[in-house]
């Protein structure tokens, strides 16, 4: 697999890894703990992948495909959750951060062109520790922003599912070709036997009869 091994293995997981860690980063400056867990778990099985794929473990490479398609479910959900479709609704607190917070997107507040405004008095139903604001004059609303990256993410994940599809036929193509050439011979290694140069001649002996 030379070159082409070296290239899908740097490449692709290179920008998947990057770009899921840049969607950590603000995953945690809003607070979003179900994401967070998510990408963490991410980021473990890539590189579990990239284990697998130096060390020639299929079974790795396997289970990072595996992965990709849960990952994928994941982002599709996402990108459903912000567009509210069917009964989901991005206001809900449970299903982003566990109902243990009630932060939203970083993009909410700091999106492009975004300008965040404090309301005073606060209505009476507002927690005390936080404060109530509106947000205005943003050039893209966070929820598509949210959406961008979940898109971003599915369309990384499928060429990384298609990279370790092909990476197991080239092992397994490779194992095969060398079990055939008697690399994995079942019975064992037998050195050659050695022939001894003496050989061993049948002996008479003439017994003498008594005619007594």
């Amino acid at each position: 697999m030379g070159i082409i091994r070296y290239l899908l293995l740097y490449c692709p997981t290179n920008i998947l890894t990057v770009c899921v860690l840049e969607r950590q980063i603000f995953d945690f400056l809003g607070y979003q703990w179900a994401p967070i867990l998510a990408n963490f778990v991410h980021i473990i099985i890539v590189i579990l992948g990239l284990f697998g794929t130096i060390q020639y473990r299929p079974r790795y490479i396997t289970g990072y495909a595996v992965w990709l398609v849960l990952w994928v479910t994941w982002n599709v959900f996402v990108i459903c959750f912000y567009l509210e479709a069917g009964d989901l609704s991005k206001e809900t607190d449970l299903i982003l951060t566990f109902n243990i917070s009630m932060h939203r997107s970083w993009w909410m507040e700091n999106g492009p062109g975004c300008t965040v405004t404090s309301v005073t008095p606060a209505p009476d139903w507002a927690p005390e520790d936080h404060r109530y604001i509106t947000v205005s004059g943003c050039f893209l609303e966070y929820q598509y922003i949210e959406v961008a990256h979940s898109s971003l993410q599915i369309v990384l994940a499928l060429a990384g599912f298609i990279y370790a599809c092909y990476v197991v036929k080239c092992i397994t193509e490779e194992e095969d070709s060398f079990d055939f050439i008697g690399g994995f011979d079942s019975y064992g290694y037998q050195g050659p036997q050695k022939t001894s140069h003496l050989q061993l001649q049948p002996m008479y002996m003439q017994i003498p009869l008594d005619n007594n």
